[in-house]
């Protein structure tokens, strides 16, 4: 096993205090970004930041929508402190169950959906088609993992403070779990001022926190399994961490396979059951990266539109570990990049979309097809997690959560996801006939499909 390290350093208050001027101009002019809000270095240590900061004072670069551009405080649960009940103990509402049988009329079975409408903290109402539909969800489940991240935290220590040191404080190496990572993520280069971009590396050192980003906004399998790897040693030696490299590797070489497969899922289910989560309709059942598995083995991974619409319902709820934790996760989830997939639509440019995509495909032997990325003919998995408040900033008028799946084979649907996130979104706002426009020029199909 490759050298892993992780220790606590103070050098990024010095970085903090180079970006302060930067990120008075954040909303202003803005380039391709990921998630966290813009100005959330000088608490996150996510060093990208300042690349992107000095990017935005450039004339030329790709632009932000307007509704990427809110502050962490602008942020917040809707439906912190209210008491509700969970969505699906009321029935169906009938004119979302209408809308969504008309948009989906005539497309293929494998489409399956949750949509629940909290924009009334006093009248949710939710509907669904295929609701309980299970597959694999692919880099969606990341999402389970950083809940791990913050569950093991919370277990280690209690106080926020702490775990906002221990996030944004502390350098970690990837080691060998980030070997076969394909998604390209960026690292600052402090003196030419710009975010270069590539594949993970076994000498890679990010914070934390960085890792957690990683895992988010670009997708990356490698920094999964590195988040899930340092939730399970913070899990195990709890305040002491971080602890050593030699701790570290000791750690996973010695501990028999089968405990750590059981610490690996304890972590990620503990906290969804004690959120009222069915943890036999969720799971991520095994690591992101092929050595991570070698070291971690697991079960299959699945979840299901109701589970993950639940998830994000909770979010909401600020009951996902605890509040602090819930506002911090919505925050990864904050997309400020190119919008790709279900959040591609333009309609959605005024809106804050809070998203986690994921894929799988794979490919058989037939003939005339030619495989594609995301065009498998054995499986063709797509997924979507989102909420998207409209318009962008506190007391949205119109807030909702969607989960989508779907398994069309042979053709890249992220279009049509797009097509169905523009349907959904006017439906809920202006209610009435929805048509869904399926039509797109090359470059649309392309964009709505291209996550980095």
């Amino acid at each position: 096993m490759a050298t892993m390290n992780s220790l606590s350093i103070s050098s990024v208050s010095a970085l903090r205090r180079r970006l302060a001027p930067l990120l008075a101009i954040v909303c202003l002019t803005a380039p391709a970004l990921h998630a966290y809000p813009l100005d959330g270095e000088s608490e996150s240590g996510i060093r990208r930041l300042e690349g992107y900061a000095l990017q935005q004072q450039r004339s030329s670069g790709p632009k932000l929508a307007s509704g990427a551009l809110l502050g962490g405080s602008d942020i917040e649960l809707g439906l912190i402190g209210r008491d509700v009940a969970d969505f699906d103990t009321r029935s169906q509402d009938p004119a979302l169950a209408d809308m969504l049988a008309g948009i989906f009329q005539g497309r293929d079975p494998s489409y399956a959906l949750v949509v629940v409408d909290i924009s009334d903290p006093e009248n949710v109402r939710w509907a669904g088609l295929r609701p309980d539909t299970r597959q694999n969800v692919g880099s969606v489940g990341k999402i389970l993992t950083m809940t791990g991240l913050f569950f093991a935290l919370e277990q280690a220590f209690p106080d926020i403070e702490d775990r906002k040191r221990v996030l944004a404080t502390t350098l970690v190496s990837g080691g060998d779990w980030v070997i076969g990572s394909q998604q390209d993520v960026p690292r600052y280069d402090p003196v030419a001022a710009v975010n270069r971009f590539g594949r993970l590396r076994t000498d890679d050192q990010f914070f934390l926190s960085e890792w957690l980003d990683h895992a988010i906004s670009a997708s990356a399998n490698g920094a999964g399994s590195v988040v899930w790897r340092e939730a399970m040693l913070i899990r195990h030696f709890g305040a002491r961490y971080p602890v050593s490299a030699q701790e570290s590797e000791a750690f996973f070489r010695e501990t028999p396979k089968a405990r750590l497969t059981e610490l690996s899922l304890s972590i990620m289910s503990e906290p969804l059951i004690a959120a009222g989560i069915d943890t036999s309709n969720i799971r991520q059942g095994s690591f992101w990266t092929g050595t991570a598995k070698n070291f971690v083995p697991g079960p299959n991974s699945f979840a299901t539109p109701r589970e993950l619409a639940r998830f994000m319902f909770r979010l909401e709820q600020g009951r996902l570990v605890d509040a602090w934790s819930s506002l911090e996760m919505k925050k990864y989830l904050y997309i400020t990049k190119r919008r790709y997939r279900y959040v591609y639509a333009p309609e959605l440019a005024q809106s804050a979309t809070f998203f986690k995509s994921g894929s799988l495909y794979s490919c058989q032997p037939e003939e005339g097809f030619r495989c594609g990325q995301y065009m498998g003919n054995s499986r063709n998995f797509m997924n979507s997690v989102a909420t998207v408040e409209t318009p962008a900033g506190p007391n949205p008028e119109t807030r909702y959560i969607v989960a989508l799946i779907s398994n069309v084979l042979r053709f890249n649907s992220a279009w049509d996801h797009s097509r169905f996130a523009a349907a959904i979104h006017e439906a809920l706002r202006t209610p009435g006939t929805v048509r869904v426009r399926s039509e797109a020029s090359n470059d649309e199909l392309a964009e709505a499909g291209r996550s980095n």
